[in-house]
């Protein structure tokens, strides 16, 4: 007979197991994160973004990619880390954000590139709490490398529903 902490202790497995695999990871204000790779498109050096009036900040524009239209935005800024100038470092990483039946590509500006990472579950730890008032809903979870941690992130909750509405009409 499976107990309730069974069924709790068997869901804990499966969403470890789900979090294994290739991460692309990059820094932003030196500290590493990481999205899983199935989610990048590609990675691309900075190029002419053209700003959208009335977006919030975080949202810097859009580009043109091989004639489709592609809304970038800013990770530091979207994660409240103070701006800086960009460099030759600093990249555009392509993803595709998935949001409701449909999914989006979307442009991430982020300091630099770092690797592809295989990283096993075992690696991998759960969220810390940060208390009730700060919503961690956006990372998957914590890699710990023989060097450091680095932040997973959930590419598809990085973005509210109502900022990916303001994406598509960007």
């Amino acid at each position: 007979m499976e107990t309730e902490a069974t069924k709790i202790t068997d869901q804990t497995i499966q969403n470890t197991a789900n979090r294994e695999g290739k991460y692309l990871t990059f820094s932003l204000a030196g500290e590493e994160y990481g999205i899983g790779i199935l989610k990048v498109k590609e990675i691309i050096g900075l190029i002419s973004i053209t700003p959208v009036p009335q977006t919030p900040s975080h949202i810097k524009g859009v580009i043109n990619l091989r004639g489709k239209v592609i809304p970038i935005v800013d990770l530091r800024i979207k994660f409240g880390i103070k701006a800086m100038d960009y460099t030759e470092r600093t990249c555009i990483i392509v993803v595709e954000i998935a949001s409701g039946n449909h999914k989006i590509s979307m442009g991430i500006v982020v300091d630099s590139v770092s690797e592809v990472l295989n990283i096993k579950a075992a690696e991998i730890e759960d969220t810390p709490n940060f208390g009730t008032r700060l919503d961690t809903s956006y990372i998957l979870g914590m890699a710990k490398t023989a060097q450091s941690v680095k932040i997973l992130l959930d590419i598809d909750k990085v973005m509210s529903n109502k900022e990916i509405e303001q994406l598509a009409a960007a």
